[in-house]
């Protein structure tokens, strides 16, 4: 009895579509947002007291200068 399901079942199809549900270049763009809000969260969680979120935002950004990192005075 158990060989004959097991025969059954290498013959069927696992849910596979012919398509996606969605659009591959969507995920990817999503995915790409996704982490770069948890890239953000993290460094603004991380950041010292004197420093701005704009200025986190510019870190994440890969935009900051020595002005941006360096504590105010």
């Amino acid at each position: 009895m158990a060989g004959t399901n097991q025969a059954d079942a290498a013959n069927e199809v696992l849910h596979q579509r012919r398509t996606m549900p969605k659009c591959p270049l969507k995920l990817a763009v999503g995915g790409v947002m996704f982490a770069a809000v948890i890239g953000y969260l993290t460094l603004y969680t991380k950041k010292k007291p004197e420093a701005s979120a704009v200025d986190v935002a510019k870190v994440t950004a890969g935009i900051a200068g020595p002005e941006n990192t360096h504590p105010r005075k």
